[in-house]
């Protein structure tokens, strides 16, 4: 019999302790080519056009700098077609690190450089060291 795959992640699973969710979160825009992404995926705005990414350091849109980072709120399957949603874009917000996804490969200091970033916006990425 073949395993099972349970995946936890639902939607806004890493948020805890917020303000009101309509002052924290916005609609964002998913950009086309960025594939299936879970609840709590890092991503970043590309800066033109407004649309979102998965956070990655390789990249020279936008999308690389860990200021333009925000949190995805759902899961989105942005694989053929821009998606539209929700993501946690700013404090003061409590963040579970622990629940968040990188890009796969993002090194350590990325990874650092991303949650001090969105300590930067309000939102309190605890443990500090999550996902290291």
């Amino acid at each position: 019999m073949a395993a099972v795959a349970f995946n936890n992640k639902r939607s806004f699973c890493y948020l805890g302790e917020s303000a009101a969710l309509n002052i924290i979160n916005e609609e964002i825009v998913i950009a086309s080519g960025a594939g299936v992404l879970d609840p709590g995926t890092v991503i970043a705005k590309i800066t033109a056009g407004e649309k979102y990414v998965p956070h990655d350091t390789a990249l020279s849109n936008g999308a690389e700098l860990p200021e333009n980072a925000a949190i995805l709120g759902h899961a989105v399957d942005a694989t053929d077609a821009d998606v539209k949603t929700v993501a946690t874009v700013r404090g003061p917000a409590t963040i579970n690190g622990n629940m968040l996804t990188y890009k796969a490969g993002m090194s350590n200091a990325a990874k650092i450089a991303v949650r001090n970033a969105l300590r930067a916006k309000g939102m309190a990425v605890l443990p500090q060291h999550a996902g290291e």
